[in-house]
């Protein structure tokens, strides 16, 4: 079953492309017509994709990794943020810092910093400086909070990408395509998807269209991560019962029980041998029933 249908995708606003003159003729296929100078794009098209994309993101949350969301336009900041929080995954939505992926090390020792500042205000550091040095000590602290506040629980580099605006996040692509980390991305008719393993046509600049995929992508996420947990919480309960077993192998029982356990058995293993020659007799008398019969 699809996870969005065409009345939903119109009503957001989907199908909206750029002018024509604005086209990449790579999208030619995902159009589907013009009007106005607008290109239309092909909703079923989109409604396949989104599918796809949302069932790859699934499988990605499902075992365990992490999809990096990047949105750095004015009108995607606050949705993103406030729907990938919810599924806790890291996301950009300020300046993409140049060298994010391909120089990560790096990236995670400036978090660090932030974590180290944070260190010092609660251990007291900070009363031994002076007035001037907490204050740059302080600036330095919220500007690395903007920048990469929202990324601090990303220790290793994300299995995933999903883009908002390919043209605007061009660097990012490519560190992506460096890296081989699969990227998923909202392609607009003046985009390129030729680089974009998991394209979505779709209207990258309209909030309402940016809401709807990147809610029903964080729906699937969230999905993942509850069967992740629903299989860790079976496990336990599936040692536990090995433990139990092993204690039973290993423990002295008294020797009444054991007797008692082997009589029982035996008893079981009686009744199944009385009704196997029940059986066969049946059988054996069906068998001599039909031959009569047939001589009749």
């Amino acid at each position: 079953m699809p996870r969005t249908n065409f009345k939903e995708l119109l009503d957001a606003g989907v199908h909206f492309g750029h002018l024509k003159r604005k086209w990449n003729p790579a999208m030619a296929p995902y159009i589907f017509m013009e009007r106005n100078g607008i290109h239309i794009i092909d909703l079923e098209k989109t409604v396949e994709k989104i599918d796809e994309a949302a069932s790859a993101m699934k499988h990605i949350a499902k075992s365990g990794k992490k999809v990096l969301f990047v949105a750095t336009k004015k009108q995607a900041k606050e949705i993103v943020a406030d729907k990938v929080k919810a599924v806790n995954m890291p996301y950009v939505t300020e300046r993409w810092p140049g060298g994010m992926l391909t120089n990560f090390p790096t990236i995670r020792k400036a978090v660090k910093k932030m974590s180290a500042i944070d260190k010092m205000a609660t251990d007291g550091t900070f009363s031994n400086l002076s007035k001037r040095e907490r204050l740059q000590v302080t600036r330095q602290r919220a500007k690395l909070e903007k920048n990469l506040g929202s990324i601090v629980d990303l220790t290793r580099l994300p299995s995933a990408l999903f883009i908002v605006d390919v043209c605007k996040e061009q660097i990012a692509v490519k560190e992506a395509k460096r890296l081989g980390i699969p990227v998923f991305a909202m392609v607009d008719t003046n985009s390129d998807p030729s680089d974009i393993e998991f394209p979505i046509p779709a209207n990258d600049d309209a909030s309402k269209s940016i809401s709807l995929i990147v809610g029903i992508l964080c729906q699937a996420i969230e999905e993942g991560l509850n069967e992740r947990k629903l299989e860790k919480d079976k496990e336990p309960q599936q040692k536990d019962k090995k433990v139990m077993r092993k204690e039973l192998e290993t423990k002295d029982l008294p020797a009444a029980l054991i007797e008692a356990i082997v009589e029982e058995e035996e008893e079981i293993e009686e009744d199944e041998e009385e009704d196997v020659i029940i059986e066969d007799e049946e059988v054996a008398g069906i068998i001599g029933e039909t031959e009569e019969e047939e001589e009749e």
